[in-house]
């Protein structure tokens, strides 16, 4: 057996690892995959995840045909192009009757990671003049998008993490879980944060769990789940009571800082000691480092904050800590990275005011909320299908996500799936999404198709870093695949509309292959597409410097706005709740534990649970409690327990685990099986999402975001009441 070794990257996550693959073409078969040592960017790391490709590439669970579900609600193969051409006659039907909005998709990880379908699926969308478009962003961080829409936003961006003293890492974990918009490089992880931490870096962690990242702190803040409006205020009261502010960012950039001065007031170092549990010298310690010993760096979050109540006050606390401390770009400082796979545009030092775009234009039926960056709140589309009249969604297209196990409330969700005219899903999987699904579109997975890693491209690379990846293998004989892309194609050429993708008209009549479609997104790169090529392990290109520039005339009096009316008036109602004990009364009810959302680095949310060294090392997700905790449940690591909430109640399996703080349980979400199956847990794990509800009750009222993390919880051993 001759083998050939090729050069990729990962598309599992964000990450986007350098990969070197040993490939047997005469089998067409990736036999071998490890971190490429020569990747200038991740220096041969990959993680479990991207290890396990080739299992993923040519497991027996693999979808390799088109699939139409059957009266008997069996599915069987279907030819792709047939399956087009029903598909949007049935889109034709709805729409005309119902109206555009009838239509909806629902984007995720995978499509992201997708170059090519990440331009396509928005053409198509904005071709079909609908609004009904929702993504994962909407489930788990929208709160970033309500703060920088209130707020405002820096055009030139944050510090950079190469270059500061100081980071502030809340509720993220960056060492599992990698998330490059949050200004962390991660690009292998470890080693960046060992560099950093030997020339000097400082780190603070605020997270209920002594995490991998905690490991790296000088401060770890250890609050309970769901306080971290509280911590986030008691550290820019005393930042603030100090004067450890940059005044002269400040004066020249930002309104409201009196007003957030007297907003924070309440929130003493006592206070938050007592509400979020964390020590007032640890607070104090907190503050000092990050505003007054250093002088550059940032606060940035992940997903605990934003899946918490409050968690759109959170994350305007969080980035409040940013402005009034300066932590971003300067006019004539250097861009790090001016974008080698972009046209070359000039960076303004200059503040994009506050829109509150969700106040204007349309408002949900349902709920009243508002859109943000052309979507929908995710938090209510169960409500958008079930609720009928005008503009109810009838017709939902899912790629790269598993809504069906995303969604609070899982079995109102999946009632809600399962009763659309219409569910397609483009998937390699028979995850949860696609067993409720009438059509089914296998596409082609990531080493089997050209791409570049040109999503967040200037925020993942520290520099000017760019990669191209041919198609590594074919797909499997006998197989029909469809790239992504060419779903959205296919249906707008059907249906009379016309896609533009990167400013450029396609042709409607001929497809466009993937490598041309990949040739009109980086046609004006400030590097060639050829040149890029030529590097199959990717090249950190040489560009012209690239300085931030003053802001223009029209936005110089852009300033931030720290504390609005809204803002206040909901961080005065945080300062007026008792204090609460550990657990938490709920309608009469008191919990003794606060359930908090966990990741692993052996799945990404519902992805690649069945694979089977994955299987090995994670058969199940299993509820983390402090061997303190365990023992005042009367149980012992192991023991087989139910987690009850207000809402409803799941099986889990006990793991100890002293990272944890006492009173606080986590358990990763993203698994179980469908409602109406009787798998057993060990097989699926159990979905925390049968725990929360969808109501307005428990979710924020800007963008619907419902509360993941901080549920009050009882764990009582199974067979007991």
């Amino acid at each position: 057996m001759s083998l050939r070794e090729a050069f990729s990257f990962c598309r599992i996550c964000y990450g986007k690892c350098g990969m070197r693959l040993l490939v047997d073409d005469e089998q067409n078969r990736i036999v071998d995959a490890r971190g490429d040592q020569s990747h200038a960017m991740t220096s041969g790391y990959a993680c479990i995840k991207g290890l396990q490709s080739p299992a993923i590439h040519h497991g027996p669970n693999r979808l390799l045909h088109p699939l139409k579900r059957q009266v008997d609600g069996t599915f069987a193969k279907i030819p792709l192009e047939q399956a087009l051409d029903e598909i949007a006659e049935r889109i034709r039907q709805i729409t005309e009757r119902h109206g555009a909005d009838a239509l909806g998709t629902f984007h995720g990880t995978q499509h992201y990671a997708n170059s090519t379908a990440s331009w396509v699926l928005p053409a198509f969308v904005q071709a079909a003049n609908t609004r009904s478009c929702y993504s994962t962003m909407t489930i788990d961080q929208s709160a970033k998008w309500v703060a920088e829409l209130r707020m405002g936003a820096w055009a030139a961006g944050r510090h950079r993490f190469l270059e500061s003293d100081v980071w502030m890492f809340v509720g993220y974990n960056p060492l599992v879980s990698v998330q490059p918009t949050y200004g962390f490089l991660a690009l292998n992880p470890t080693i960046r944060m060992k560099d950093a931490k030997a020339r000097g870096m400082k780190f603070i962690v605020i997270d209920p769990r002594r995490t991998e990242t905690a490991h790296f702190a000088d401060v770890h803040l250890q609050p309970y789940p769901g306080e971290d409006p509280t911590v986030m205020a008691g550290l820019l009261r005393i930042i603030l009571a100090e004067s450890w502010q940059d005044r002269e960012f400040c004066t020249q950039f930002v309104n409201g800082v009196e007003d957030l001065r007297r907003a924070v007031e309440p929130f003493t170092p006592d206070y938050v000691a007592r509400r979020a549990g964390v020590p007032a010298d640890q607070l104090y310690a907190a503050a000092k480092l990050f505003a007054s010993t250093s002088k550059s760096g940032a606060a940035v979050s992940g997903t605990g904050p934003d899946m918490a109540p409050r968690s759109n006050l959170a994350e305007h606390l969080i980035e409040a800590l940013n402005v009034v401390c300066g932590r971003y770009l300067r006019a004539g400082g250097r861009v790090a990275n001016p974008g080698a796979m972009s046209p070359r545009r000039p960076v303004r030092a200059e503040v994009i005011a506050p829109t509150r775009s969700w106040e204007n234009g349309y408002k949900s039926r349902v709920r009243g909320l508002g859109m943000m960056y052309g979507q929908k709140m995710s938090g209510a589309l169960a409500d958008e299908i079930l609720t009928p009249g005008e503009g109810q969604l009838r017709c939902l297209i899912v790629d790269g996500a598993n809504p069906a196990n995303a969604l609070p409330d899982r079995p109102k969700a999946v009632k809600a799936l399962s009763s659309l005219d219409l569910l397609v899903t483009i998937e390699p999987f028979m995850t949860e999404t696609a067993q409720l699904a009438h059509y089914i579109l296998p596409p082609i997975m990531m080493f089997e198709r050209p791409d570049m890693p040109l999503f967040f491209e200037k925020t993942a690379y520290p520099e000017p870093f760019a990669q191209y990846s041919p198609a590594i293998i074919k797909p499997p004989a006998g197989s029909e695949l469809v790239d992504d892309w060419y779903v959205f194609w296919g249906l707008a050429k059907r249906l009379g509309l016309q896609l533009e993708v990167a400013g450029q008209p396609l042709d409607m009549r001929t497809a466009p292959s993937s490598e041309e479609l990949l040739a009109i997104i980086v046609r004006d790169a400030q590097v060639p597409l050829e040149e890029i090529k030529k590097y199959p392990s990717g090249k950190s290109f040489e560009l012209e410097p690239l300085y931030a520039e003053p802001p223009q005339a029209k936005r110089a009096g852009n300033r931030f706005e720290v504390m609005p009316p809204d803002v206040a008036a909901e961080l005065k109602e945080v300062a007026a709740e008792s204090a609460p004990d550990h657990g938490l009364l709920r309608d009469g009810r008191h919990f003794r534990f606060r359930l908090s959302v966990r990741r692993s680095r052996h799945v990404i949310n519902t992805t690649y649970r069945d694979v089977p060294e994955i299987r090995k090392r994670m058969p199940f997700n299993p509820l983390n409690m402090h061997p303190d905790d365990i023992a005042a449940v009367g149980i012992e690591a192991g023991a087989h327990v139910e987690i009850v909430s207000l809402h409803g109640r799941i099986r889990a399996c006990v793991k100890a685990d002293d990272s944890m703080r006492p009173g606080v349980v986590s358990m990763c979400h993203g698994w179980g099986s469908l409602p109406m199956d009787q798998e057993s847990y060990e097989l699926h794990g159990a979905s925390t999402n049968d725990l929360i509800p969808s109501t307005t009750e428990y979710a924020e009222p800007i963008n619907g975001m419902p509360w993941y993390s901080a549920l009050p919880v009882d764990v009582i051993p199974l067979g007991k009441s």
